[in-house]
């Protein structure tokens, strides 16, 4: 995992006009989405649509991320960051295990000290629409940004914990980074989506994260 230092990152919702500033202390953050291999080897399960070791695992729904992250912890002698009650989950931000990034520190990480809509080249650092063939691509085969992640944007949607509108959409969970079906106008690093924590489909998955 790649440590990242303490920061602010502003966030933004084109649907509601809002902007907030988010202030985070040191975490750590995976170079690269969850592979297929790598959630095999926790769950024994393969439940992707495409096959491959090195494909970024996908269709995961937002539960089985938490999950994920609570059977690696315990696998690795770590604290569980999730205390599971059916679809209500509580993280203790005081955990070490592994869970889900915030929705602030998948940002702050996906623009690596940038402001732009990208940190490069879109076809040089993302698997989407224009150059995907439709399908996902092995992790780490694009550049990474400058902090060394690759596939922040493209490739597969990424869960964050947060939710994303309350009010509106109750349990609905933030989504981010655009995938390897969609348009070049998705790829970008302030774009939120939204979807249900128990929705699978083949074109999202998961980057872990830890307390630094």
């Amino acid at each position: 995992m790649i440590a990242l230092p303490a920061g602010t990152v502003t966030l933004n919702d084109r649907r509601t006009e809002r902007s907030w500033t988010v202030e985070l202390q040191p975490y750590r953050i995976g170079a690269c989405p969850v592979t297929q291999e790598e959630y095999a080897a926790v769950t024994g399960e393969h439940p992707s649509a495409a096959k491959g070791d090195r494909l970024p695992v996908e269709s995961v729904s937002w539960l089985d991320t938490v999950a994920f992250c609570n059977a690696l912890s315990e696998r690795e002698g770590l604290t569980p960051a999730y205390a599971l009650d059916g679809a209500n989950v509580h993280w203790n931000t005081a955990a070490d295990g592994y869970r889900l990034p915030a929705e602030a520190e998948w940002e702050y990480a996906c623009r690596a000290g940038t402001t732009g809509p990208r940190y490069g080249d879109l076809d040089e650092i993302a698997w989407y629409r224009g150059n995907s063939d439709e399908r996902p691509h092995e992790v780490g085969t694009k550049l990474p940004n400058d902090w060394g992640l690759h596939d922040t944007l493209g490739n597969v949607w990424e869960w964050c914990f947060d939710l994303y509108d309350p009010e509106v959409y109750g349990t609905y969970r933030v989504l981010r980074g655009g995938a390897w079906f969609d348009e070049h106008w998705s790829c970008r690093a302030g774009v939120r989506r939204r979807s249900m924590m128990d929705f699978r489909i083949e074109d999202i998955g998961f980057r872990l994260a830890r307390n630094g």
